[in-house]
């Protein structure tokens, strides 16, 4: 259970695509409440039924809105955090809705039984259509993240671009580091140490320095070599493909054996640059 609420789950860093997919949510309840007309909807008769009902729309659809552009805030964000904001969008829609169902529709005093009927009103009709919700998002984010790094990937060479013979120097305490920036593959951060993997003489190298991520980047950043991670630091002209999954990209380089990933924070400065030097 604990694996399964760890997965990450893609965000979406577009006002349209949380503006749309919120007002697609709420009027999802809308149409619910119109086709099945539950709870004893059916029994409420009102020349003007359909447009009193439409206010759950707005209340849903608000509700949806104002979580998720709080969250967009967030990193690392998981199926266990989208199942939160969920809840605090249920439990939101279920006072609001009770507010405006006591005064403006049945009229009846403010209690917390009502209120408790009310809020399992929202949980029989806002569950299904949030898992269908989940579901949808997660599939639509992760397609458009995957079809992102795919047409970056096509345009990579398959041939690193020439690189002028810069050289990096990297000085901690009594040790230092010098290669050319064209060897240069990526720094990996290990608690107090830093691994920089580089080439020499075609050959796969591994220093191990104690100096932190931070140092290291004041030290070698320049318009292709940046920290795309907490954890890394990569040459971007080194990268032969993008990958896209629902936690977000990560880099290839096929002088290494593992995937270097880009967190949703440096996602702005990595991901142009990339299309901007390979375009």
């Amino acid at each position: 259970m604990f694996s399964f609420t760890a997965h990450p789950y893609p965000k979406s860093e577009s006002f349209k695509e949380i503006f749309v997919s919120s007002l697609g949510a709420g009027a999802a309840v809308y149409l619910f409440l119109i086709i099945f007309q539950p709870f004893g909807t059916e029994n409420f008769q009102h020349p003007y039924k359909f447009v009193l009902l439409f206010p759950y729309c707005i209340i849903f659809g608000t509700a949806f809105l104002m979580a998720n552009l709080i969250t967009s805030r967030f990193s690392n964000w998981n199926i266990g955090s989208e199942l939160l904001k969920i809840t605090f969008i249920l439990c939101t829609g279920s006072i609001l809705s009770y507010f405006y169902n006591s005064l403006f529709l049945s009229h009846v005093k403010l209690d917390i039984v009502n209120y408790f009927f009310m809020f399992l009103y929202t949980l029989a009709v806002g569950i299904p259509i949030s898992i269908i919700y989940i579901l949808s998002r997660y599939i639509y984010l992760k397609t458009i993240h995957e079809k992102k790094a795919h047409d970056i990937s096509q345009h990579l060479p398959v041939s690193p671009p020439a690189q002028r013979q810069n050289l990096l120097k990297i000085s901690a305490q009594n040790t230092e580091l010098v290669m050319n920036k064209k060897d240069f593959l990526c720094v990996q951060s290990m608690e107090n140490y830093c691994i920089f993997y580089f080439l020499e003489n075609n050959s796969l190298k591994k220093a191990l320095i104690r100096i932190s991520l931070n140092n290291v980047l004041q030290q070698i950043e320049t318009s292709s070599v940046k920290k795309c991670h907490r954890s890394y630091i990569v040459n971007l002209g080194k990268v032969k493909k993008l990958k896209g999954n629902a936690q977000g990209y990560k880099l290839v380089l096929p002088e290494i054996d593992f995937e270097i990933p880009v967190s949703r924070s440096f996602i702005p400065s990595v991901i142009p640059q990339l299309q901007q030097q390979h375009s």
